[in-house]
């Protein structure tokens, strides 16, 4: 008969407290009628028996979870009356730490709905990478300098050793030349010999002078086009060694191009970007991300310590739950505020005691019905008990 006395002592306790709320028979569900049972048939008596248990066991768990949040919304009510009845000095207090709440939430908000400056990989990278910056900038933007230099000078080794071997390739050209002349001249000088000697023999004329003219013509001939080659050969000279020099200056130059790519393309790896312009981009865009995370640490910080302030304040004012304020911290200097968490809080307790009025009659009414057999049935009373004992003995 424990569940019996425990619905007994719910209900008695219920009781005490003033209800006065009027219900609409029609919103609740049709309770149990032992008019369609018969309670001569075992199985009928037992399933309804069990069916009235069930009831009030399933309303007297409704009864405690109903009866906690009753409590609790009782609390906040209570709780605001001891704000309400704190000293000015005292609310001016609690008015000023929830007005800092507040301004840190709304600020807080607001820089919430602010676009990033950059994602969270991008600013890891750089957090990574801040030891070295910003000289790592300068460094990349002097390699990319160097570069520009370095091929500056390639292409101009290049135009000037393309120029030298164009004057090599003349020079050749014109020392082929002399040697064409040269040819000519001999053939020339032996057809005008030939020439000279039939004139000679077969007309009897006197050719000594033709001999002289072409003797003098060749001479000054093969003079110029000695003289000739020789300059050339001598510029040729010149000439290759222009072109080696160059060689070996390029060869230099080209180890200080691949050297320097190899550092350019090593950096743009370490910092994952394209160009030293796109790494101080990157990295005043970090700056300013952290600029404004170290503001939204802060922001933090002041938010727990208003928070911290605020729950001791109220602690020590005798408040049963202060960490729920810090939540509806407007209430605490806005009056307006208060009256609706107040309106809210007596509706909500409001429908707390209906559904444990309705509950309390539920779990009465199954009670009296499990009674009313015991008293109308006693030929049946000791096995009703025994279903009730053993249905205990279950939920125990």
């Amino acid at each position: 008969m424990g569940l019996l006395r425990n619905i007994a002592d719910k209900l008695k306790g219920k009781k005490q407290e003033a209800i006065e709320i009027e219900y609409n028979p029609q919103e609740e569900p049709e309770g149990l009628r032992r008019d369609d049972v018969d309670m001569h048939d075992k199985k009928q008596r037992e399933r309804y028996v069990k069916a009235c248990l069930e009831q009030m066991a399933e309303a007297s768990k409704e009864l405690e979870t109903l009866g906690s949040e009753y409590n609790l919304v009782t609390s906040y009510l209570t709780d605001m009356e001891e704000i309400d009845a704190l000293p000015p000095e005292i609310r001016e207090q609690l008015g000023n730490m929830a007005k800092k709440i507040v301004d840190i939430e709304d600020n807080q908000k607001q820089q919430q709905n602010k676009k990033k400056i950059m994602s969270d990989e991008e600013y890891n990278h750089m957090d990574r990478l801040a030891d070295c910056m910003p000289e790592g900038c300068d460094k990349l933007k002097e390699a990319e300098d160097y570069q520009i230099l370095i091929k500056k000078d390639l292409n101009r080794l290049d135009g000037e050793k393309h120029a030298y071997i164009y004057r090599r390739n003349e020079l050749l050209n014109g020392q082929k030349n002399m040697k064409g002349i040269v040819g000519i001249c001999v053939g020339s000088m032996l057809f005008l010999v030939v020439l000279l000697a039939i004139l000679s023999s077969v007309w009897k004329l006197d050719v000594q002078i033709g001999y002289l003219i072409a003797v003098l013509i060749a001479a000054c001939v093969m003079t110029f086009a000695y003289v000739k080659f020789g300059e050339a050969n001598r510029e040729l000279v010149k000439v290759d060694k222009a072109i080696n020099k160059l060689v070996l200056l390029q060869n230099t130059v080209k180890i200080r191009y691949v050297n320097n790519t190899n550092l350019l393309e090593y950096l743009y790896v370490k910092y994952d970007v394209d160009s030293s312009a796109d790494l101080r981009k990157l990295w005043g865009k970090y700056e300013e991300e952290k600029r404004q995370r170290e503001e939204e640490q802060q922001r933090q910080n002041d938010m727990d310590f208003y928070q911290a302030s605020l729950v001791r304040l109220l602690r020590k004012c005798k408040v049963h739950d202060p960490n729920i304020w810090i939540h509806q911290a407007t209430a605490l200097y806005d009056n307006k505020e208060m009256v609706e968490i107040r309106h809210g809080l007596i509706i909500r307790r409001q429908k707390l005691r209906k559904q444990m009025e309705y509950n309390a009659r539920v779990a009465q009414d199954a009670q009296d019905e499990v009674k009313d057999m015991v008293s109308k049935f006693p030929e049946y009373a000791k096995k009703i008990l025994d279903l009730v004992n053993d249905y205990e003995r279950a939920l125990a």
